[in-house]
């Protein structure tokens, strides 16, 4: 039986630790794991919340900062029980709850200080669970981004934790573009503050861009023994240079990717999608499942400055209660630029869309929250266009309506290392638009599960963005018998993560 160690910020296995899709990940993998007969541990922050009600498993002391620390660890209890897989969080109260789904800190003055701060301390209280064999001999570690690749710089350079050096070290790239930069030196939030007995090798450590600085992201793509994309096509796109808006790529680690293709260590894997227990709403559910939702927001405190623009959804909403629209178009995201970049920078675009959804009696749905200049942006587009609904909220339960009850899923993302609403919107038979980048293009056939749009300059993606949009609703109002057919090969289309495991096995974990 191989041992397995994930070491991650989210995991969506367990209540309220969730902000993206590398929760989804965490959740989905070790259930794989656990089929073939394996162990699996996972092990994120408490957020000094998570820990709450949780089974103390081991106290941990270390030095930080030349003095001593201590945190503990806790079992805690899944949404769901699975065989061999073993959920822990690790407390210690400078780990703190962020602003983004109370687990990540948005520093706009300066980025990564805080969170740079809480994962410095959680990866060396891991790695101190490991020494002291709080889960057992392990065989496999596998990281997730920048917050747990701490793991592969303490096992280059501290001395307490060589014995890192005997196990082997997969490393996940799930948001190349967030790397968690920090200065090496003369910052509270600095690693020579944080390990000053650490001797550093500084050009195997830095940015390329800002040489005074580690990059925590680069850390993990120079040092682990595997390296992985989210999708094959994802990782033929890092290897080239970023040239935005027109193409996003490496960002400015393609050099890195590089290396470690050269060396056999980059692979591309597809995620997978779940298709067992999936949690479905009934069929007609969507607009009150929307008013649902708009009462509770209006009920929360941190809603209140959006009150008016939830009565003027409400407002909106009640309109396709008793008259049902023809259409829905819709998407469900975070708000930013990776996500609506298109939508910001052509406003015009958009609303060219929602012209085109009138004519036939459509609608568009958005939900999401994010950066305020987006959330901005579409309240002021949902006060001018009766025919866009914009929920600027989360709710799972009109997630899930949105996902079944749509005719065209849009995702028109600026780049895309997997994604994950593409496969959910397919699963219920919904035909995808989206724009032809990293694993959109592995997921979604045009004219066959979908439409796609691409092109060789900014202008050009726009133009083929709209006429993508035409021909989706052209074979809507003009082509049942083929629409039938592209929404029947959509919900045939089976991203399973137990071939994407099985690809785990071979190349990443080399247990085959």
């Amino acid at each position: 039986m191989n041992n397995f160690l994930f070491v991650a910020a989210e995991n969506d296995a367990i209540e309220n630790c969730k902000a993206g899709g590398m929760g989804d990940v965490v959740r989905d993998v070790p259930r794989q794991i656990s089929e073939r007969g394996d162990k699996v541990h996972v092990v994120v922050p408490s957020y000094s919340r998570l820990h709450q009600g949780g089974l103390p498993r081991a106290t941990l002391n270390f030095s930080l900062r030349g003095i001593g620390y201590t945190a503990e660890l806790y079992e805690v209890k899944p949404k769901k029980e699975f065989s061999n897989i073993f959920h822990y969080v690790l407390h210690h109260p400078e780990i703190e709850a962020g602003d983004i789904a109370h687990i990540y800190h948005n520093d706009p003055e300066e980025p990564f200080f805080t969170d740079a701060i809480k994962y410095f301390i959680f990866c060396t209280a891991v790695a101190e669970a490991i020494k002291q064999g709080a889960f057992g001999d392990l065989n496999i570690i596998h990281l997730h981004d920048w917050h747990s690749s701490l793991l592969l710089f303490l096992r280059e350079y501290h001395q307490d934790y060589t014995n890192l050096k005997d196990i082997r070290i997969i490393y996940s790239i799930h948001n190349l573009a967030i790397q968690g930069i920090r200065p090496f030196d003369g910052n509270y939030s600095s690693v020579k503050h944080w390990f000053p007995n650490v001797s550093l090798d500084y050009q195997k450590l830095m940015d390329y861009r800002y040489q005074d600085c580690i990059n925590l992201m680069a850390v993990g793509i120079r040092f682990a023994d595997a390296v992985h994309t989210v999708s094959p096509s994802y990782k033929e796109d890092v290897l080239k240079p970023s040239s935005p808006p027109e193409f996003i790529g490496g960002e400015s680690l393609e050099k890195d990717l590089q290396i470690a293709d050269q060396e056999g260590r980059l692979f591309g894997i597809l995620n997978g999608c779940n298709y067992k227990n999936i949690n479905n709403e009934k069929k007609g559910n969507i607009y009150r499942n929307t008013v649902k939702a708009l009462f509770r927001w209006l009920q929360e405190e941190s809603k209140k400055y959006k009150a008016d623009f939830l009565a003027h959804t409400g407002e909106k909403i009640m309109t396709y209660v008793d008259q049902r629209p023809k259409f829905i178009a819709s998407s469900v995201a975070r708000l930013t630029e990776q996500k609506f970049y298109f939508f910001m920078r052509s406003p015009e675009a958009f609303v060219e869309i929602l012209h085109k959804l009138e004519k036939i009696d459509g609608i568009f749905m958005l939900l999401g929250t994010g950066a305020p200049e987006y959330e901005e942006l579409f309240r002021k587009l949902s006060y001018e266009h009766k025919n866009f609904i914009f929920t600027n909220g989360q709710s799972e339960k009109l997630i899930d309506s949105i996902y079944l009850e749509s005719d065209l899923y849009v995702m028109p993302s600026l780049f895309e290392p997997c994604g994950i609403s593409q496969m959910l919107a397919m699963r219920n038979g919904n035909p995808c638009l989206v724009h032809y980048t990293g694993g959109l293009k592995d997921t979604v056939e045009h004219r066959k599960t979908g439409f796609t749009f691409d092109g060789d300059s900014y202008d050009e993606k726009i133009k083929n963005m709209l006429e993508a949009f035409d021909m989706a609703l052209d074979v809507f109002e003009n082509d049942k018998p083929n629409w039938k057919k592209i929404q029947v090969a959509a919900r045939k289309k089976r991203f399973t993560w137990k071939k994407s495991v099985d690809q785990y096995y071979k190349l990443l974990y080399k247990q085959d």
